[in-house]
C-alpha cells in the first residue's frame, strides 16, 4: 500500500501528459498519480475480499480500508472514526446538507449558504426547500468573491440548523474566512459544513483549527481517481444516512466498501503531506505569479485578475483579457488546455455565475480564463502557455 512516499514528493513522469498541450486545468480534475495507481492496484484483483467478512480473504482489505481512513484523517487533523468514504464530492455534500437537516427534525429548518457555492450545494439546498420545507438563505459575496462575516451574522437565527460555505472557489481560488464564519455559526447553535474540494490537497486544512463540523474531500482534485471522496463528520454530529442498508461507513452510507478507491484516496493524502513538507504550494504560487507577469508584459493594460490577489489558492489564476472572449482566446491558443469562467449552452456563451455574483460586467466575465496549475506544471509549461495566450490575444 506504500505509494512511494519515502522517495519524497517528486512525482514520476505522467503517461497522460507527455505529448499533449500544456495542462492548466487542475481545478477541473487532476491526473491520477502513478504512485496512487500502484497503491490501489492490488485491491482491484488479488485482494478482492469483502472487508466486512470474517474469513481470511477479508483481512487484508479490512486493514487497508482502516489504514486509508487513518491517512485521510491525518491529512485534515481528524480522527479515523470521523471519516466517511463516499463516491463523489457531490454525494458528500448531499450527506452533509440533507443529513443535517433531516436529523435536526424541525418543521421548517433554516439553511444558509452563499451565492458562489458549487452546484452540488446550491442544488441540494433547492431540493431541501422543495422536498423538506427548508428555508434557505443565499448570502451575497463582495467584489472579491468573499462572504462578509457580518452578512452571515445578520442571517443567523434560532431556526438555523446548518451553514454551508466552501473553503476555496473553483474558478477564482478565493479562500473564504471559514474559521470566522464557523465561529459565528456555533454562537447560534448551528452546524457548519465546508466543501473543501478545491482546498484539501492544495493548502493545509485542519478541521480542528477551522472549527468545522462537516467537511467535503474530493479525490480527483488531489491526484486520486474520480469516484474517491470522503466527508469529515465531527464526532457527536448526527446525520440522516444518505444510503440505507448494511450499516457500512458508520451507518451513514450503506454498500460494500470500494477498498481500491479508499486506498487511492489514502495514498493521495500521504503524497499531499509530503508535498506540503517540501514546500510545493510555494512553488506553485511562484509559477502562477510568473504566468501572470508574463501575460501582463505581453498584453499591457489588458490583463485583469478576478478575485483576491492574496487570499486565494496558490495554484489558481483567473484573469480576463480585454478585447477577446475567453472561449475564443483558448480556441486560438492551441498549446494550452484550460477553462473559461463562462458556460456554453447550444453554442451560446453566457457569463460565469460566480463572476457575475462578484459584480463583474458581462464583457469582463466572458473574457475570463481559469488557469490552474498542479503537480506536473513546470516553468517551461508556464513560458509556453504565456506565449501562446499572449500571441492569440495580440492577434485580435
Amino acid at each position: 500500500m506504500d505509494p512511494g512516499i519515502h522517495h519524497g514528493s517528486c512525482a514520476p513522469p505522467h503517461p497522460g501528459l507527455g505529448d499533449g498541450p500544456v495542462y492548466l486545468d487542475y481545478n477541473a480534475t487532476t491526473p491520477v498519480d502513478p504512485r496512487v495507481v500502484q497503491a490501489m492496484a492490488p485491491y482491484l484483483a488479488g485482494c478482492f475480499g469483502n472487508p466486512s467478512s470474517s474469513h481470511a480473504y477479508a483481512r487484508t482489505p479490512r486493514r487497508a480500508l482502516a489504514e486509508a481512513r487513518g491517512q485521510v484523517a491525518e491529512l485534515i487533523g481528524a480522527g479515523p472514526g470521523e471519516v466517511v468514504f463516499t463516491a463523489s464530492g457531490s454525494e458528500a455534500d448531499l450527506l452533509a446538507l440533507r443529513g443535517a437537516v433531516l436529523a435536526a427534525g424541525r418543521p421548517r429548518p433554516h439553511v444558509i449558504t452563499q451565492v458562489t457555492e458549487h452546484p452540488a450545494v446550491l442544488e441540494t439546498c433547492r431540493a431541501l426547500e422543495r422536498l423538506h420545507g427548508a428555508r434557505v438563505t443565499v448570502l451575497p459575496v463582495d467584489p472579491y468573491g468573499l462572504v462578509e462575516p457580518a452578512a452571515l451574522d445578520a442571517a443567523l437565527s434560532e431556526e438555523t440548523v446548518l451553514v454551508s460555505v466552501m473553503a476555496a472557489n473553483n474558478e477564482t481560488g478565493a479562500l473564504q474566512p471559514v474559521g470566522e464564519l464557523a465561529a459565528l455559526t456555533h454562537e447560534h447553535g448551528a452546524l457548519f459544513h465546508c466543501d473543501a474540494a478545491q482546498a484539501v490537497g492544495r493548502i493545509p486544512v485542519d478541521v480542528r483549527s477551522l472549527g468545522v463540523d462537516l467537511l467535503t474531500i474530493v479525490g480527483h482534485k488531489m491526484y486520486a481517481p474520480k469516484g474517491a471522496a470522503a466527508l469529515y463528520v465531527r464526532d457527536g454530529v448526527e446525520l440522516e444516512p444518505v444510503v440505507y442498508g448494511g450499516g457500512q461507513e458508520g451507518g451513514l452510507r450503506a454498500g460494500t466498501e470500494n477498498v481500491a478507491l479508499a486506498v487511492a484516496l489514502g495514498a493521495a493524502a500521504r503524497l499531499t503531506e509530503a508535498e506540503f513538507a517540501d514546500g510545493v504550494p510555494d512553488r506553485l504560487a511562484n509559477l502562477r505569479d510568473d504566468l501572470h507577469r508574463r501575460l501582463a508584459a505581453m498584453l499591457p493594460g489588458r490583463v485583469h485578475v478576478n478575485g483576491p490577489e492574496k487570499q486565494r489558492l496558490p495554484n489558481t489564476l483567473n484573469v480576463s483579457v480585454d478585447g477577446i472572449p475567453g472561449h475564443a482566446l483558448l480556441a486560438a491558443a492551441d498549446p494550452v488546455a484550460a477553462s473559461t469562467g463562462s458556460a456554453c449552452h447550444s453554442g451560446t456563451h453566457t457569463p460565469s455565475p460566480v463572476l457575475t455574483a462578484m459584480g463583474l460586467d458581462p464583457a469582463r466575465a466572458l473574457g475570463a480564463l481559469r488557469l490552474s496549475l498542479g503537480r506536473w506544471t513546470t516553468s517551461e509549461d508556464i513560458e509556453t502557455a504565456a506565449t501562446a495566450i499572449g500571441r492569440a490575444a495580440t492577434a485580435r
